[in-house]
């Protein structure tokens, strides 16, 4: 079928999909890449930004040749996808945002800061260790392939820088996605509110909120 590229969220990988590929794979051709940095894609940078994820996003739909696929994206992997269709909007042909914002809210800034993230580039490891498993260093390197033994610490810095750098979004980008857009928001979102969202949809022409 048609192309459909999955983008998961941050520390995740490419597995996030595993348990709905059964049900896509009936009607699309799947691709679900792991995204800069994580998994078995590395980062030759200092630092994530959705730019460069919109960048990574676009290379791979060019090298593959691939003809207007459509794409999800859920947390960052989402953010990166309404960053991709302001600067790429004739690459796809369909995007499904999920779990994304387009302004720093006080309900967003204060959900980082309790899991850890206090500020750009630093991380409360007391607070952060208190939410994770004992072995989460571990597992962190097991899901990603960076070689160096502290890229768990290296990564979770990187996403604090790449969460407290403002969006800056204005109201001309949105206006540039020209793909049929799909809003996609959980109704207990303890980070994003519903009314984000709605006016995230209002902002993109023609978008439908979910």
């Amino acid at each position: 079928g048609h192309t459909l590229i999955l983008l998961h969220g941050a520390t995740d990988t490419h597995r996030l999909w595993d348990p709905f590929l059964a049900v896509f794979t009936k009607h699309f051709r799947v691709i679900t890449p792991d995204s800069r940095g994580h998994g078995a894609t590395l980062n030759p940078e200092p630092l994530i930004t959705y730019s460069m994820m919109a960048d990574d996003l676009a290379g791979l739909i060019t090298s593959l040749q691939l003809r207007k696929p459509f794409v999800m994206g859920y947390s960052d992997g989402g953010q990166a996808l309404l960053d991709f269709g302001m600067r790429y909007p004739e690459l796809a042909g369909g995007l499904v945002i999920g779990g994304a914002w387009y302004r720093f809210s006080q309900s967003y800034q204060d959900a980082i800061s309790a899991a850890g993230f206090v500020k750009p580039g630093r991380v409360d490891y007391r607070i952060y260790e208190n939410q994770s498993p004992l072995d989460w260093q571990e597992r962190m390197r097991q899901a990603h392939q960076d070689p160096r033994q502290d890229y768990p610490r290296i990564l979770l810095e990187q996403l604090a820088h790449l969460w407290w750098t403002p969006l800056d979004y204005q109201l001309s980008d949105f206006r540039k996605i020209s793909a049929p857009t799909l809003i996609l928001m959980g109704e207990k979102d303890e980070m994003i509110s519903s009314r984000q969202a709605v006016e995230l949809a209002d902002l993109i022409p023609g978008a439908e909120l979910a």
